[in-house]
């Protein structure tokens, strides 16, 4: 994917905005910093345990609203529609978005409907985009990420990502695995009034917090280390990944957000972040280390030292 970026949609389409590498663009309209974001959802399947397709595309697009410090106001809704998709499904997604919306405070204002033939569209994909407004003051981007910065987590990673495959592959563990999917803007909105210098938020989705790490290392030009030890992971995510081959480092979240800010305020932050229900697991996980480097080592728990890449591909395909 981010081939793709850097390769194709980039040279087309290079703006300011574009290359602060964001999870949105923050633009001046009329004196005020909006900030913009657009995601399409092709999660397959539409329910799981957690959460549903509906739910993930209104949580999703505030998370990225959230996380360039705006506080999310409207959005909008384009539903991609297969031929033979149960009426009764589609409403029951409806109103999960409503619900959604409602609990998140943001209002649907504009949309779409296209119906496309059957064996075209795999029943339903939707795209939701959202404007929020950042307040002055406020600048929370990855070129703000300097050496010295802490690196924390508002909770356990992975979970996500297994609760999909439990349910796609019908698979039982012996301890189920629910979706983190969660909206986080209240979590992000109360660390930054609370005073703490925010570098940079980001949501551990596609590719999870592994991603994240490398991105922001290769974005703002530093060298991320990490502990393993210290990176919250369920017993029930843990145990899943052991059985299924999987690295829990690389398994998407949908309810977490990953902060860099000054290690001096680390314990401010994570009384901050704890105070929520959201972030109550939060945790120290690293730090940055350097500069220039644009890499992600990991200190395991036997005390070696392991490099996180970014993969090549997908561990878990259509998991957001």
């Amino acid at each position: 994917m981010r081939e793709l970026i850097e390769h194709v949609f980039l040279p087309a389409f290079d703006s300011a905005a574009l290359s602060a590498r964001h999870d949105g663009a923050v633009v001046r309209l009329g004196g005020a910093s909006l900030a913009f974001t657009t995601d399409t959802y092709v999660v397959h399947p539409r329910f799981f345990p957690g959460g549903d397709i509906g739910k993930l595309s209104v949580y999703g697009t505030v998370n990225d609203l959230a996380m360039t410090g705006a506080r999310p106001a409207y959005l909008s809704a384009g539903f991609i529609v297969e031929e033979g998709l149960p009426i009764g499904e589609l409403q029951q997604i409806a109103l999960s978005m409503r619900a959604a919306a409602d609990a998140c405070g943001v209002e649907f204002v504009t949309g779409d409907t296209k119906v496309v033939d059957r064996g075209k569209g795999d029943g339903l994909f939707i795209n939701t985009a959202g404007i929020g407004l950042v307040p002055e003051g406020v600048a929370i981007a990855p070129r703000r990420v300097r050496p010295g910065d802490a690196v924390l987590v508002s909770g356990d990673v992975g979970r996500h990502g297994i609760a999909v495959l439990s349910v796609r592959e019908a698979l039982a563990f012996e301890e189920p695995v629910e979706s983190d999917c969660a909206p986080v803007a209240e979590l992000a909105a109360a660390l930054i009034s609370s005073g703490i210098d925010v570098h940079c938020l980001r949501d551990p989705t596609r590719g999870g917090l592994a991603a994240v790490l490398n991105e922001i290392a290769l974005d703002a030009g530093v060298h991320v280390e990490v502990e393993e030890a210290q990176i919250p992971m369920e017993p029930a995510v843990l145990g899943a990944c052991e059985l299924l081959g999987l690295d829990p480092l690389y398994v998407a979240c949908e309810g977490r957000l990953v902060a860099f800010l000054p290690e001096a305020q680390t314990e401010r932050a994570l009384a901050s972040l704890r105070d929520h229900p959201l972030g109550r697991g939060a945790a120290r996980i690293g730090r940055i280390a350097g500069e220039g480097k644009g890499s992600v080592v990991l200190r395991t728990r036997l005390g070696t030292r392991r490099t996180l890449d970014l993969l090549s591909g997908e561990q878990l395909p259509r998991i957001c």
